[in-house]
């Protein structure tokens, strides 16, 4: 058995070698999480629920099971944590409101179904943007999460408690959710790996939804690695989920190391540099150079129409936000938090034709970006047009230009509508000390490859 808690700091995929080797117990494991969560979260508040007993039986579970021969794979005996957004069975669920402070599912959600059919612990429910409807992370009932690197400011929303929780070493990875940027937004502010997958390629069932046309759900870790032997479990049809699709399995941890030589990178000539922090442009820069070091040819492409595919993203998210939430701003408006309340009763506004007309923005859309990733392996952006600003600022200043924080999405939104997949990973550190996140975009179910560039990234800032 180890003598210390360093382990927490280790990745899954060294993690898990040890639990399988039986020189670390996920019991041990699990109450050195609980502990430095008991240590550490009071300041962070990344956590809303803790589930202490919960977890320290599933690991005396998972270690008998081991012990008995039954090892399930990377993520059996490891602690992971859930966007409460996610229903867990006779547990709170709570949306980050304080409508659902004290909602208990009678069910679990498929993706808790999962993981812990792959032996993962649930060690508890993550703090988050109230109603997933935000870009910041600092509008929750529950108080807002604070960055690990700098507690004055913001980790991005709305899956806050996830991306703090993982880079603060409180559990291993978790899930979150991303309607317009809300796995990669706080990925990039908290220096962590956030895919948002394919649309359709995780089961959304049992999660409670902002906008089910643009949602989805996806592993947060600290490292590539770790994000695609999660994906491994997450990914597969879910025929309670109308959304679900039917694809190949595959193992995304397969060649993930095989390099990017001779690989293509698209770098878009307009719109993901029209607005940005010099710090975000100088690290987006280097990482250009890095990646070329590597043997990867740089091509400049024309990605027309993306302030319309921006605004169709808007629009759309406005629409569905408000039906998933009419009949709370109906009957309850004063329990919904001011900022979300005002973002979720414009959607009350648009008409049909004008959210039929975004359809067919969408659409044109997706038929551009399939036609410009027929020439490119990947489109490689900045994951954000800025640093973390400080919690409950709502005003930015980039380049004597005022913007609203809601322009944190501006850069992720447009995945959102497409449906393609998206990763962000920490492409280096700003100058004042914040992390600074790089977004590759691929063709949909081309998770594997994303993770190839992200990995050879990833690596090459070791």
């Amino acid at each position: 058995m180890s003598t210390s808690n360093h382990f927490l700091e280790w990745s899954i995929a060294e993690l898990s070698q040890s639990i399988k080797a039986r020189t670390i117990s996920p019991v041990e494991v699990t109450a050195a999480s609980l502990g430095i969560i008991a240590q550490k979260d009071k300041e962070l508040n990344s956590f809303i629920t803790v589930l202490e007993e919960q977890s320290l039986n599933a690991a005396k579970k998972a270690e008998q099971e081991i012990i008995n021969g039954n090892y399930k794979g990377h993520l059996h005996g490891i602690p992971i944590g859930l966007k409460d957004l996610i229903y867990t069975k006779g547990i709170k669920t709570t949306f980050g409101s304080e409508i659902y402070q004290d909602f208990v599912p009678d069910y679990d959600a498929e993706i808790v179904t999962q993981l812990e059919n792959a032996g993962a612990i649930m060690i508890g429910k993550l703090n988050m943007h109230g109603f997933a409807y935000g870009t910041t992370g600092d509008r929750s009932f529950f108080g807002p999460v604070k960055n690990p690197y700098d507690p004055s400011k913001i980790t991005g929303g709305s899956s806050s408690g996830a991306a703090a929780a993982v880079a603060a070493f409180l559990c291993y990875g978790a899930i979150g959710s991303d309607t317009g940027g809300s796995i990669r937004m706080p990925a990039s502010c908290c220096g962590i790996v956030g895919m948002k997958p394919t649309f359709g390629l995780v089961s959304k069932y049992g999660a409670i939804p902002l906008c089910q046309t643009l949602d989805h759900l996806g592993p947060m870790t600290r490292t590539v690695a770790d994000n695609a032997i999660m994906l491994n479990v997450l990914a597969g049809h879910d025929k309670k989920d109308i959304y679900s699709v039917c694809s190949v399995k595959e193992d995304y941890t397969q060649a993930i190391d095989v390099g990017i030589k001779g690989k293509k990178i698209g770098i878009p000539s307009s719109f993901y540099f029209d607005i940005i922090h010099p710090e975000v442009q100088r690290i987006f820069d280097l990482t250009v150079e890095k990646l070329k070091q590597l043997g990867a040819e740089i091509e400049y492409i024309d990605l027309p129409g993306m302030n319309d595919l921006l605004a169709a993203q808007q629009i759309l998210l406005a629409s569905e936000a408000y039906t998933s939430l009419e009949k709370l701003l109906r009957e309850v408006p004063d329990q919904i938090e001011e900022e979300v309340r005002g973002r979720a009763i414009v959607g009350m506004f648009i008409q049909a034709s004008e959210y039929i007309n975004m359809l067919k923005i969408k659409h044109k859309a997706i038929n551009m970006h399939y036609e410009v990733l027929s020439k490119v392996n990947v489109i490689m952006t900045p994951t954000l047009c800025t640093l973390p600003t400080d919690i409950g600022q709502r005003e930015i200043d980039i380049n004597g230009t005022k913007e609203h924080t809601r322009i944190l999405a501006r850069l992720t939104g447009p995945s959102n509508t497409t449906g393609f997949p998206a990763i962000s990973v920490s492409g280096g550190m700003s100058k004042s000390g914040l992390p600074v996140g790089i977004q590759f975009i691929g063709k949909p179910f081309d998770e594997g490859q994303l993770y190839r560039f992200a990995f050879a990234l990833e690596q090459s800032n070791l």
